[in-house]
């Protein structure tokens, strides 16, 4: 248990400064970063001490109520680790930095990007929401622009004029998605965090991130829903393994 009373070192703080000045990070990146804080601060490192690491650092942000949280991209499964804000409910987080109008074009986005089948949002479908807003309209182009921003913010990412919630906007508001939108967000039925890229079953509803969708069905030649054994219509994602995810593999065993 000592390491979980380890105390704050200059590694532990820097660790924390990138990590705050990023706002998200991939988790090679952060394994790298830990290396580089240790070997800095000559601090002893243990390559597989990351959790551990992370988790000093927690303690002490506990009066704070902030916390460094792990989760995985819905786009490829993998590991990012991001600082949280557990005080604020992100949307009042969001209200000190956006206009009125703006925080109400990125609910409805939101609503968006919920409600529909595959997780995505059309640019014109958000568009179109522009000059209907209650609070204050806004012209396309202007509407274009606040898009912008909230992906270089990361609480949007794009993809061919698609949008989805950006994985560290996934990471802090899971709560609040889950409690706003009960009757239509989906947990997947694999991990059991917040689905909002999957793939849903025709026959009993039930979703699953496609990255656990391409684990799950991976040596099954005829996939079919763990849920209700019917057949799995949709195509199965295929997951590319990085090179640091091979190599995390291998150190891992």
């Amino acid at each position: 248990h000592t390491a979980m009373a380890a105390q704050m070192s200059d590694a532990h703080r820097r660790f924390l400064q990138v990590l705050m000045s990023h706002g998200i990070m991939e988790g090679s990146e952060a394994r790298k970063l830990h290396r580089r804080c240790c070997e800095i601060n000559k601090v002893h490192y243990a390559h597989d001490k990351l959790d551990d690491f992370i988790t000093t650092i927690n303690i002490q942000l506990q009066p704070l109520f902030m916390q460094i949280r792990k989760g995985m991209s819905e786009g490829d499964g993998r590991a990012h680790y991001a600082l949280v804000n557990l005080a604020e409910t992100e949307i009042t987080k969001m209200a000190s930095d956006y206009a009125e109008n703006e925080l109400e074009l990125f609910r409805k986005t939101m609503d968006l990007i919920i409600l529909s089948e595959n997780g995505f949002a059309s640019s014109t479908d958000i568009l179109n929401l522009a000059d209907q807003l209650k609070t204050k309209k806004m012209k396309k182009k202007e509407a274009e622009q606040v898009l912008k921003i909230f992906v270089e913010d990361k609480w949007l990412s794009e993809r061919n004029g698609e949008y989805t919630l950006h994985t560290r906007c996934i990471m802090e508001m899971e709560q609040y998605i889950l409690s706003t939108y009960q009757d239509t967000a989906r947990k997947c039925n694999i991990c059991h965090s917040l689905a909002i890229q999957s793939q849903v079953c025709e026959t009993c509803g039930i979703g699953m991130h496609l990255p656990c969708v391409g684990k799950y069905f991976k040596a099954q030649t005829e996939p079919r829903c763990p849920h209700c054994n019917d057949f799995w219509h949709h195509e199965i994602p295929v997951i590319i393994k990085t090179r640091e995810q091979k190599r995390a593999s291998f150190l891992a065993l």
